[in-house]
């Protein structure tokens, strides 16, 4: 046996600690669920995203400010983004997954 004792889902937690407590939640893989909507990214991602918009909302300055110099990648790179945060299972700066 494990000296590592499993959260609500099953899965061990390092230290046999359990989880930090998130005001969203976790997903079924144990991973916390982030404040931020992948429906508000993906859409404003699609529509604004030359600016780099979608990916200010979900902290990624750095990605943010390289669409935004590059006109999204001159739309192609925006467009593509925002159907992955949309489809996707992508996270916010600080690593959580998005809620959608």
């Amino acid at each position: 046996m494990s000296d590592q004792s499993p959260n609500a889902y099953g899965t061990p937690q390092p230290g046999g600690m359990p989880p930090a407590p998130t005001p969203y939640g976790f997903d079924p893989l144990g991973r916390p669920y982030s404040e931020k909507s992948k429906i508000v990214a993906g859409v404003l991602q699609l529509f604004l995203g030359t600016f780099g918009i979608g990916r200010f909302y979900t902290g990624h300055t750095g990605m943010a400010l390289a669409q935004l110099f590059t006109c999204g990648g001159l739309g192609v790179w925006a467009l593509i983004d925002g159907v992955l945060l949309l489809v996707g299972d992508k996270t916010d700066s600080d690593g959580r997954v998005l809620r959608g």
